[in-house]
């Protein structure tokens, strides 16, 4: 028994028989392929950045911090294939050395790249998708320990793998599909949150990324808007509240203090009222809870188990303190999630198993197939997955 590992917030530990660092394919293949033999399970953490028990493992748990580096560039196609276990935050700079920029993510940046594909992290922005929808090829070490390169013409594999948990296969190299590099003008400020409210459907339409947070002690939202901008960063110096920068730099915000967190992604005309009923949960029984409420868009996608697969999405995050009880906030948020047609995000908290799954997404079965071909022996599969995946019904 090797020393236990815990996630980022705290939420999650478990003591894995055997800690892996493999430093190529071939020896993420020779873990697995023994692993196998031994009817042992194999799951990879890469930031620790989920809250829910994904990465989690008894058996054998494999970081993929030596599998990382961008292998190659071809800056006339504006594609990129990098190794899994890069963190989104080493990208930024070697890319634009290209010419190049991921077209949209998240404000959290430190996830590994393959951590944030499998979960279909996303930025903001209604016309764009998720991290997974830049995704043109792959590669993976299968449940028998095999190298399986899923390219452009594999469609029906391709929708299944851009968003997998981790429950297809190990995942060793990502194409992505990139945009000239750019910059971004970035403008923050606070205000009502009913005058947010008032104006959102305007910002949305009118900006290429737009969300808020909503702080219940204060009653302000604190609003953030990005646009695309020739300006140099010079512009902007000594302007409150505004600034300049290359992309990679404006996306994200250093998280100091630990949380948990529950997001649902909801179609996108049910945002506003759900946000409305999680407003008024947090006003008549969880008023103790001042960490903001969050509020983002992103595009519809035909990747089976995306969040956003097949409608226009509002992502919608709730969060307490590690150190702070959640459960109860979280276990009163939820069933009004549901209540709107929300699908929740996999890295982070929710309580839903295989039949509530299916229930919600229309390619469900389809991946569940792919994932029963691809890892017959459940070489993937851990408790937490089992219970998404095993007795699906």
């Amino acid at each position: 028994m090797t020393a236990t590992w815990t996630n980022w917030s705290g939420s999650v530990e478990c003591r894995p028989a055997q800690q892996l660092e493999p430093a190529s394919e071939e020896e993420v293949a020779d873990a697995v392929r023994s692993a196998a033999r031994e009817n042992r399970t194999v799951r990879v953490w890469g930031s620790g950045h989920s809250f829910v028990p994904l990465c989690a493992s008894d058996d054998v748990l494999v970081s993929l911090d030596r599998v990382a580096g961008i292998e190659s560039v071809d800056a006339e196609q504006g594609e990129a294939t990098i190794l899994a276990g890069s963190k989104l935050h080493d990208l930024g700079e070697p890319l634009a050395r290209h010419g190049l920029a991921l077209e949209n993510q998240g404000d959290v940046d430190v996830q590994s790249l393959a951590g944030a594909v499998s979960t279909g992290t996303h930025g903001t922005g209604r016309a764009l998708g998720s991290l997974s929808t830049q995704v043109v090829a792959l590669r993976m070490i299968t449940g028998n320990g095999t190298l399986l390169e899923v390219t452009p013409a594999d469609d029906d594999l391709l929708a299944a793998s851009r968003v997998s948990l981790g429950a297809l296969g190990v995942l060793t190299a990502i194409r992505l599909r990139l945009v000239p590099a750019y910059r971004l003008h970035e403008r923050v400020w606070q205000e009502p949150i009913d005058t947010c409210l008032s104006r959102l459907d305007e910002r949305i339409a009118a900006t290429r990324h737009y969300e808020f947070f909503w702080y219940p002690r204060t009653g302000l939202a604190h609003g953030k808007a990005l646009e695309p901008t020739d300006a140099a960063p010079d512009d902007m110096r000594g302007v409150e509240g505004e600034r300049i920068d290359h992309s990679y730099n404006v996306f994200p915000t250093v998280r100091e203090n630990r949380f948990n967190e529950m997001e649902y992604a909801l179609p996108a005309d049910e945002g506003p009222e759900c946000f409305a009923a999680i407003r008024e949960l947090m006003r008549t029984r969880h008023a103790d809870v001042t960490w903001p409420v969050e509020y983002r868009t992103v595009a519809a996608d035909g990747i089976d188990l995306s969040p956003a697969c097949g409608r226009p999405t509002v992502a919608i995050s709730i969060h307490q303190a590690a150190q702070l009880e959640h459960r109860a906030f979280f276990a009163d948020a939820e069933p009004i999630f549901l209540a709107h047609g929300g699908r929740p995000h996999w890295g982070k908290m929710h309580s839903l198993r295989a039949p509530d799954l299916a229930r919600l997404y229309p390619r469900w079965d389809h991946f569940c197939r792919v994932r029963d071909r691809l890892d017959p022996g459940g070489t993937f599969l851990n408790k937490h997955l089992r219970g998404l995946f095993v007795n699906r019904g």
